[in-house]
């Protein structure tokens, strides 16, 4: 796979058309089982093909049970100095019943032994509206994410999904599906801890202590280009979506073989206008209507001016300086008001 890997850098070296590589992102599946050597491999590589940064950010999502002394102090010797630890919980009856492989004791030590290792950017994974679980966990869980002193927190509401293992025991009734009200109130609780902490709420699932925020992400949100290398990854031209096969079998037949041609998704001026006004909506900053007027002809007033007043009258956005922001209860509707916005038609 590796070498896979490696063979689709080669041949996708001038996708980014000699842009500048501000952030390096190693995610999807569990990366962190890679070893040190194949991580530095895979770096070596994209330096020797692209024009990387001075200071680039460079991430690696891991969980706490691959995260041993030496295996975090080699990682930041390796070049690694941003993480994202899928924590999840530190509730140890909670995690055995997400079916993850750590348990609190590596959760709670993994921060510290990051830390030690020279670690400063480090992020961690929250679930929220968890079926079944203790009242106070949540509280426990922020509470202890403040104690260790993280700078990044990436929350996730749990989704219960048919022909998953919790969708199979929901439909034999182990487990009760988390109503929206529950699911609301647990991310407001959230939203107020961590600001109270000194978290800005810079994107809907995202809160940063000042100046660590995630730049990769943030790239993504704001339109940039990216490459996406590996089964199921997915990259970006600013013009049109494209895709690998998810198959890890069959990825590494077509790497091999040299049949390899990710496959495109065609977007219209629609599709990037929908993508503009959701993206957006998702960030602090919102949706900046002066510059959709530029790019696209669109004026969200002139087309919504009656629904947007209606938003802001119930509470729901606010619009400073041209730019239509969510309030925390319009959060709780976002996708909502962003389809409500979607399909605008081309002039």
């Amino acid at each position: 796979m590796i070498g896979c890997l490696e063979t689709e850098l080669d041949a996708r070296k001038e996708y980014l058309e000699n842009e500048l590589v501000e952030t390096i992102y190693f995610g999807g599946g569990t990366p962190s089982l890679l070893s040190i050597e194949q991580i530095t491999g895979l770096l070596d590589r994209i330096y020797k093909l692209h024009e990387v940064a001075d200071s680039p950010e460079i991430t690696l999502e891991a969980n706490p049970d691959d995260l041993s002394q030496d295996k975090l102090n080699d990682l930041f010797a390796a070049g690694i100095n941003r993480l994202s630890i899928g924590i999840q919980t530190f509730d140890p009856e909670l995690l055995s019943f997400l079916n993850r492989a750590h348990n609190r004791d590596q959760a709670l030590a993994c921060v510290p032994g990051a830390r030690e290792a020279g670690f400063e950017n480090i992020s961690v994974d929250l679930i929220y509206a968890i079926p079944d679980e203790p009242a106070a966990r949540l509280t426990s869980d922020l509470e202890l994410i403040s104690a260790l002193d993280i700078r990044h927190v990436s929350t996730y509401c749990l989704t219960i999904e048919p022909g998953t293992a919790f969708g199979n025991w929901e439909k034999k009734g182990k487990i009760n599906p988390v109503d929206e009200e529950k699911a609301a109130s647990d991310y407001i609780s959230i939203m107020n801890h961590l600001r109270d902490r000194g978290f800005d709420h810079y994107e809907i699932s995202n809160f940063a202590r000042s100046g660590w925020q995630s730049r990769h992400n943030t790239s993504y949100w704001q339109g940039k280009k990216y490459l996406g290398i590996g089964p199921g990854a997915h990259s970006y031209d600013q013009v049109n979506r494209h895709f690998n096969i998810r198959n890890n079998a069959v990825y590494m037949k077509q790497m091999e073989s040299g049949d390899f041609s990710p496959e495109t998704d065609l977007l219209t001026e629609t599709d990037h206008i929908n993508e503009f006004i959701l993206t957006g909506l998702r960030t602090r900053q919102g949706i900046d209507m002066a510059r959709l007027m530029d790019l696209y002809g669109i004026d969200l007033h002139e087309r919504y001016g009656d629904y947007l007043e209606n938003l802001r009258i119930n509470g729901l956005v606010r619009i400073n300086d041209g730019l239509l922001q969510l309030t925390d209860r319009g959060k709780l509707l976002a996708d909502q008001i962003a389809e409500d916005l979607f399909q605008l038609p081309a002039d």
